[in-house]
């Protein structure tokens, strides 16, 4: 019974933290996107997000992409530096192939900053991936 139920794994979805620049507020932010390095695209992709520690938690989000393109990506939402210093959990969910797939994205408490930035190809721009 439960050995017949098949749970397809989210492969090549990522969730990355981007810092640029805002024409808006004339300062860099953070904004969180998800990536679709997947050679077909995802429908009706909703991330769900939320920050916390042992003592705080924010609110929880609740975003509706939509559709993110194969090889492409998406904005989810603007994070400001006060929720940097929580643990940063984003959890993916979409359907692709006829299934529904979910995944949990992780960023620890104060990773997401400049010194850990990394090149990230999907984009072509500097942020951190979500373990």
């Amino acid at each position: 019974m439960k050995k017949d139920i098949e749970i397809p794994i989210a492969k090549d979805v990522h969730i990355a933290i981007v810092q640029e620049w805002s024409d808006d507020f004339l300062s860099k932010d953070w904004n969180a996107y998800v990536l679709n390095n997947r050679p077909d695209l995802i429908e009706m992709v909703i991330v769900v997000s939320k920050g916390f520690d042992e003592d705080k938690k924010t609110s929880t989000m609740r975003h509706g992409i939509g559709v993110v393109g194969a090889k492409s990506f998406e904005k989810i939402e603007l994070l400001q530096e006060e929720v940097l210093t929580l643990n940063n959990e984003f959890f993916l969910t979409f359907f692709a192939d006829g299934k529904l797939y979910e995944k949990r994205f992780v960023f620890e408490k104060n990773t997401v900053m400049e010194q850990n930035l990394v090149h990230l190809p999907l984009i072509e721009k500097e942020g951190v991936m979500a373990s």
